[in-house]
């Protein structure tokens, strides 16, 4: 489309004329021909580095996201004996983002909880369990039940009256 642009320009054809004729605003057709005027044909690739650079490295990231399937190091496990033990006790029994960010940083990796929070939305990776008290691996274990006893009086509801009113004919 550049190339097409500086074509146009050299049949003589005016600069809103090439950019009706390729669709784009004439804004971006002189920007170009300056461009071109100023540096030639290299003037109409794409300058690279623009922006700020990515801190972490793909690998870094994906690093980072292979940390979250992984059992955290403060979790209990069976040991072959029976016995619960955690390879870490010092460590977070589930994956928080400080406790990513944590390990992440022990691994090498310069990285925030707020960067590691965004690495994982970006992927679309879940990070935290549902929660842990809410179920039980024990056979015997009860649920809570119903809710409040059928003694507890419900809360009176107050209905507001549909008596019209007059329209002062």
């Amino acid at each position: 489309m550049r190339a097409q642009m500086i074509e146009l320009s050299w049949s003589g054809l005016r600069v809103p004329g090439i950019a009706a004729e390729l669709g784009c605003s004439p804004k971006t057709v002189r920007c170009w021909l300056h461009r071109f005027n100023r540096s030639g044909v290299e003037g109409l690739e794409d300058l690279g580095g623009q922006g700020r650079k990515r801190r972490i490295t793909e690998i870094e990231r994906s690093r980072i996201i292979a940390l979250v399937r992984t059992p955290p190091p403060g979790r209990l496990t069976v040991q072959p004996g029976g016995d619960l033990a955690a390879a870490d006790q010092s460590g977070a029994p589930e994956w928080t983002l400080d406790a990513l960010a944590a390990v992440a940083r022990g691994m090498g990796i310069e990285v925030s909880r707020s960067q590691v929070r965004r690495i994982l939305l970006a992927e679309g990776v879940r990070w935290r369990r549902t929660r842990s008290w809410t179920r039980s691996k024990d056979p015997d274990f009860a649920g809570k039940g119903r809710g409040s006893s059928s003694s507890t009086p419900a809360r009176p509801t107050t209905r507001r009256s549909s008596v019209p009113t007059s329209s002062g004919r």
